[in-house]
């Protein structure tokens, strides 16, 4: 495999031209293979332990976005982007998925569940036993902005316009989108397409502290 070719240069113009997007052109789709890449990204995001306590609920469906507008202050972001994204993070873990996610390991990389005993002992201590078992939906919540992290990177450079959103009820979502009989809580949500040329927010400088405000190089 490879490794990345994307200049400094290359990477700083991608995360220049990006900003949250708060016109989206409802006429223009993302290209199928270009989402299929996105989708991928969302898929390769790092988590803790690597277990991806996550679901990524991709919409298209006008009628389902048009249903989940009210409840995300009416903005127009919902239903004018190519694809939104809900990030929902898992509201519980138990040994079974653990189990799962330890046979998926030895699946792609080989070996044995003895051999991952220890691995699988410091992951139940942690999430079933530990402080962390009390508090894993706030835990998982905190995964899933990692995954948005990358999904905001990846879609910059791809050339793709996006707008993280917190702006929204997730009790409301959650309802709709059938969110609690599968063990997931909807967190935070992108949607994700092209710019509308009527948006003024495209053109406008960045605000961001001075980078000595806000790096310590020790």
């Amino acid at each position: 495999m490879s490794h990345p070719t994307l200049s400094p240069a290359d990477l700083l113009k991608d995360l220049n031209w990006r900003y949250a997007t708060k016109a989206f052109d409802p006429t223009k789709t993302t290209p199928a293979e270009t989402w299929k890449a996105l989708e991928e990204s969302l898929v390769l995001t790092p988590s803790s332990c690597g277990l991806q306590p996550w679901k990524f609920i991709v919409i298209t469906d006008k009628d389902l976005k048009a249903k989940l507008k009210p409840h995300a202050w009416n903005q127009s972001q919902v239903t004018d982007c190519s694809h939104f994204v809900v990030f929902a993070g898992k509201t519980s873990i138990d040994e079974a998925y653990i189990d799962q996610f330890l046979a998926r390991m030895i699946e792609m990389r080989g070996g044995s569940i003895d051999a991952l005993k220890g691995y699988r002992g410091m992951m139940t201590g942690l999430l079933l036993e530990g402080p962390v078992s009390k508090a894993i939906p706030e835990w998982s919540a905190r995964q899933t902005y990692i995954a948005l992290g990358q999904f905001m990177a990846a879609t910059a450079m791809l050339g793709v316009d996006a707008c993280p959103m917190e702006g929204f009820v997730p009790a409301e979502f959650d309802k709709i989108l059938g969110l609690p009989a599968k063990g997931f809580a909807s967190v935070v949500c992108a949607a994700a397409g092209y710019r509308s040329g009527d948006d003024k927010y495209a053109t406008l400088p960045k605000v961001r502290f001075n980078s000595d405000e806000m790096l310590e190089r020790i």
